[in-house]
């Protein structure tokens, strides 16, 4: 019976050893090590990962810049394999990475002329991860604070070109993040929360496509507190900017309603039904080609008067040469402004 026992423990040991030195081989198996450190050429590490990055192999790229940065950290290629790097994870969607390899480069190397990419690389990830008008709005922030810093660092180069028109999007969309709260509030009968929304949508993002309905909804908040001089005061702002807005006919319309005529008469219809909803499904689409929207002026003295009773808005210069990886046409052009 002893050995029996003993012979049971023994099976259960070696099995228990056999299971161990499988989980350890596939664990092995699956881990990615580095490349084997094999001292090579600088240009040929650096080549060897531009040909990965033009082939759209991003991860395998990113090895062979970082072996670049581990066999020659104080060379000119380390620093333009950091880049190289940040560029790779942002074509991957890594942005979390691409990010830290930015602010690496930031912090290393401030002064060169390739710190402007950087500081357009980072905005640009935060960019990529805004999402729709319904979820929470941080990277839109974290995407306007980083494009704001490269207009006001690098304002006569491209990257600032492209930044300002990225910051009108932007606040596009947190204006629409304003207005789908401000909707919920006053459907939702919280009319003095609404109305702090909508305000916030003209007095922050007044050169945004909201404006004119953020104005008529002030409108409507504000005829519905009973809150008349309010109310004709928004008309009028709205009739002085946007006469031709549909939003401002549907303004006009509801004043009159209530015995009240704005002087400014429309010169736009105001929004049927389904004219309405086809708004709400395409106002958030693309903003390719809107021209720059003017400014709001919302001081009374701008608007006519009142409202009165019826009787009274480079080429790449990254050592790559030929092999530069041509971007997605999500990011044309990313790649092409990298000068390091």
């Amino acid at each position: 019976m002893l050995d029996k026992s003993r012979l049971r423990s023994s099976a259960v040991v070696l099995c228990a050893a056999a299971a161990a030195l499988a989980l350890a081989g596939c664990a092995a198996k699956k881990a990615k090590p580095d490349l084997a450190y094999i001292e090579r050429p600088v240009d040929q590490l650096y080549a060897a990962g531009a040909i990965q990055l033009d082939q759209h192999h991003w991860n395998e790229g990113v090895t062979y810049f970082k072996e670049v940065e581990r066999q020659h950290p104080y060379s000119e290629w380390s620093r333009r394999a950091i880049m190289m790097q940040a560029y790779a994870h942002y074509e991957s969607n890594n942005y979390e990475e691409a990010v830290a390899d930015a602010n690496r480069f930031i912090e290393l190397y401030p002064g060169t002329t390739a710190a402007a990419y950087a500081y357009y690389l980072k905005a640009e990830c935060y960019f990529e991860e805004i999402l729709d008008v319904g979820r929470d709005q941080a990277a839109s922030q974290q995407a306007l604070s980083g494009m704001r810093e490269v207009v006001r660092r690098f304002p006569h180069t491209e990257y600032a070109e492209d930044a300002r028109l990225k910051i009108d999007m932007i606040n596009d969309q947190l204006a629409g993040k304003e207005m789908t709260i401000g909707r919920y509030y006053l459907r939702a009968g919280d009319t003095i929360s609404a109305i702090g929304r909508f305000k916030t949508v003209v007095d922050k993002y007044q050169t945004t496509s909201d404006t004119p309905e953020a104005l008529y909804r002030l409108v409507e908040a504000y005829l519905t507190l009973g809150l008349v001089d309010e109310a004709k005061r928004n008309a009028a702002v709205l009739g002085y900017n946007f006469p031709g807005e549909p939003w401002y006919a549907d303004a006009y319309h509801l004043m009159e309603s209530k015995g009240m005529r704005p002087d400014v008469l429309p010169t736009g219809t105001g929004h049927g039904l389904m004219r309405r909803v086809n708004r709400m499904l395409n106002h958030h689409d693309a903003h390719a080609g809107m021209p720059a929207p003017t400014s709001v002026d919302t001081s009374l003295s701008a608007a006519p008067a009142a409202v009165t009773a019826p009787d009274g808005t480079t080429a790449t210069d990254s050592a790559t040469t030929s092999t530069a990886p041509a971007a997605k046409p999500k990011k044309k052009g990313l790649f092409d402004w990298l000068h390091i």
